[in-house]
C-alpha cells in the first residue's frame, strides 16, 4: 500500500522580472499612460516525477542544491500543488521543513505546541495527551514559557522536532533540519526517527549526509536537473550522489 504516489508530477514557478515594486511607481506610470506589467519567467523545478513510497518505507532524498528536493517535500506536505500530474498521499503528514515555520513568534513555546498541533490537524485534547512528552523531549525547560522570537535556531529545532514526532502522524518529512543544533540532540533525534520507523511510520529524510542514508534508510532517491537520477539501494544511491561532485 502506497503512502505517497507521484504520477508524472511537474512543478513550475512563475518568476517576475522588472515588476513594479510600489503603488507609487504604478500610479506614476499610469499618469504617463504607461503600464509596466513586468516580465514573467516560467521556471520548472521538477519535471515528470513518477514514483511511489510504500507505507512504512524510510527514504533518503539526496541531490545537489537546487535539484528540487525541498520543493518535492513541500508538494508532499501540501504546501505546493503540482502544475501538472497527480500527487496522492494517504495518512496524516507531519512536516519539519523550515526552521521556525508554523511558529507564531510572539507566542510562547508552550502556546506554539497547541498551534502546531492544530495546523497538523490534531485537536487540543490530542495535543494535551502528548504535551509532557513534547516538552520533556525538547529539553527546553523553563524556556518553554518564553516567546519563540527569543529562541535560538537550536531551540527552534528542539521544539519543532519534538512536536512533529510526538503527535502520531503517519508520514514524517524532514528537510536538512537536523543540521542545526548540538551533536547530542541530533543523535537523540536520529534515534527517535529510527524508533518511529520501527513502529511502521513512513519517513522521508532530505539530507546531504551520506552516513545517515546508508545507516538509516531502506531506499535512496537522488535528484539531479529537475528529475530522478537514481532510485534504489542506499549504498548505490550514496555512490551516485558522490559522483555528482567529482
Amino acid at each position: 500500500m502506497s503512502a505517497i504516489e507521484f504520477q508524472n508530477v511537474t512543478k513550475t514557478f512563475k518568476i517576475w522580472h522588472e515588476r513594479p515594486d510600489s503603488i507609487k511607481t504604478i500610479l506614476a506610470d499610469a499618469l504617463r499612460f504607461r503600464l509596466n506589467k513586468g516580465l514573467k519567467e516560467a521556471r520548472t523545478v521538477l519535471r515528470n516525477i513518477d514514483f511511489q513510497i510504500p507505507k512504512g518505507d524510510f527514504v533518503g532524498i539526496m541531490g545537489r542544491n537546487g535539484a528540487g528536493k525541498s520543493t518535492l517535500l513541500k508538494l508532499m506536505a501540501g504546501i505546493y500543488h503540482p502544475s501538472e500530474g497527480k500527487l496522492i498521499t494517504k495518512g496524516r503528514i507531519a512536516p519539519l521543513l523550515e526552521l521556525g515555520a508554523g511558529f507564531a513568534t510572539e507566542l510562547s513555546g508552550y502556546e506554539n505546541i497547541f498551534l502546531n498541533g492544530a495546523i497538523l490537524g490534531f485537536g487540543r485534547a490530542h495535543t494535551l495527551r502528548h504535551l509532557n512528552s513534547i516538552i520533556e523531549f525538547s529539553e527546553l525547560g523553563e524556556a518553554i514559557e518564553r516567546p519563540v522570537r527569543k529562541y535560538s535556531s537550536g531551540m527552534l529545532v528542539r521544539l519543532g522536532f519534538s512536536i512533529a514526532v510526538h503527535l502520531d502522524a503517519d508520514i514524517l518529512l524532514f528537510d536538512e533540519i537536523l543540521a542545526v543544533g548540538d551533536i547530542g540532540f541530533q543523535e537523540k533525534c536520529l534515534n527517535k526517527i529510527r524508533e518511529l520507523h520501527q513502529t511502521g511510520r513512513t519517513i522521508i529524510l532530505v539530507t546531504h549526509n551520506p552516513d545517515q542514508v546508508e545507516k538509516m534508510c531502506s531506499r535512496c532517491i537522488v535528484f539531479e536537473q529537475n528529475g530522478i537520477l537514481f532510485d534504489g539501494d542506499p549504498k548505490v544511491g550514496v555512490a551516485k550522489y558522490r559522483e555528482l561532485f567529482q
